[in-house]
């Protein structure tokens, strides 16, 4: 899988918050090194915005 295309066209939030929400993912799984990583051929950022749009991974915006 390259990027989410379906979910990222049907998506009718606030795109700036699932970009910024798949963008820390991406970096969370490059630190923990996630196996899942390697079934993806490194494409991290595809991985995180599948986990971000499926909502395997949750985001919240905190208030400063």
């Amino acid at each position: 899988m390259i990027f989410p295309l379906e979910e990222l066209i049907e998506y009718d939030e606030n795109m700036y918050e699932i970009t910024t929400a798949s963008s820390r993912r991406s970096y969370q799984l490059s630190m923990l090194k996630d196996p899942d990583i390697e079934y993806y051929d490194g494409k991290v950022v595809s991985l995180a915005a599948r986990q971000v749009f499926t909502k395997e991974v949750e985001f919240r915006l905190e208030a400063q």
